[in-house]
């Protein structure tokens, strides 16, 4: 078993501006992939100065979730491996790997990083702060939905602009280019592993004056109040998979039977 380590620079970096103290968050490894050690505060905390406080005229920051169906496919998927391994940093939305960690790293993470928690964490920073954000994906009506939720509950919220993740040829061009002059802090990107990953590698270069994007899944149909999240006890005891299956069985169930198992294993044997 080995201490906590630091992830190498990665090709995206986080530039001059930052002193390096504050940019070499420690890693530990879990299911072969390095996690930040960082608990929801922190990770909220690091977003707003990170953004904000970025050189704009470089790609922007990239941070990115795990869990344990990420964990499963990314083992297996040397594309998704590699656009995992971009991020500059990947923060656990996910029990289990917190879990794993109390036995299988020298340093365990502090809690779980769900999006759907961190959202509003740095929401409320972002009210005091005057953290600026963009909102990309889900259908037009969901992230409509999400939109007026967010606005409701943070009235101070800079929310510069929004929209759906289904434009493609001239418009999507047309649409990294508006986002590009907005200048948000935070561009929150919702399309699901491994389409939200692609899109980073595909256009960060065009989003220059972004401050930090942020992979969010789900996020938008859980703002939106479309879907809901498990009762607290099941998001302890890392049965949240279990209601979402309970939920949407069909379309969730041979995904994590194929997934669980896998993503168990490597979190036993590819952790430290």
């Amino acid at each position: 078993m080995t201490g906590p380590t630091t992830m190498a620079p990665p090709a995206i970096g986080l530039g001059e501006a930052f002193d390096e103290a504050f940019a070499a968050i420690p890693t530990v490894t879990v299911g072969g992939l390095p996690i930040a050690v960082l608990d929801r505060a922190a990770t909220a905390d690091w977003m707003i100065r990170a953004a904000c406080e970025r050189r704009r005229g470089r790609r922007p920051l990239y941070l990115t979730s795990a869990n344990g169906e990420v964990i499963a496919r990314a083992s297996s998927d040397a594309e998704l491996a590699g656009l995992i391994g971009m991020a500059d940093q990947i923060v656990a939305d996910g029990q289990p790997l917190v879990l794993a960690s109390r036995y299988r790293c020298h340093t365990a993470l502090p809690e779980r990083v769900a999006t759907t928690d961190l959202f509003h964490d740095v929401a409320r920073r972002a009210e005091e702060t005057g953290t600026t954000f963009y909102m990309l994906g889900a259908t037009a009506d969901e992230v409509e939905k999400a939109v007026a939720n967010v606005r409701a509950a943070y009235p101070r919220l800079r929310l510069v602009g929004h929209c759906h993740g289904f434009l493609k040829g001239e418009a999507l061009d047309a649409k990294i280019a508006e986002i590009d002059a907005l200048a948000p802090d935070i561009l929150w990107l919702a399309m699901g592993v491994p389409h939200e990953q692609r899109f980073v590698a595909r256009f960060g270069d065009r989003l220059s004056q972004v401050g930090m994007i942020k992979t969010s899944g789900g996020l938008f149909n859980f703002l939106s109040g479309t879907n809901r999240r498990a009762p607290d006890w099941m998001q302890r005891a890392s049965l949240e998979w279990a209601f979402r299956i309970w939920l949407e069985p069909r379309r969730l169930f041979w995904r994590y039977a194929v997934t669980n198992p896998k993503a168990i294993w490597l979190m036993a044997t590819r952790s430290s």
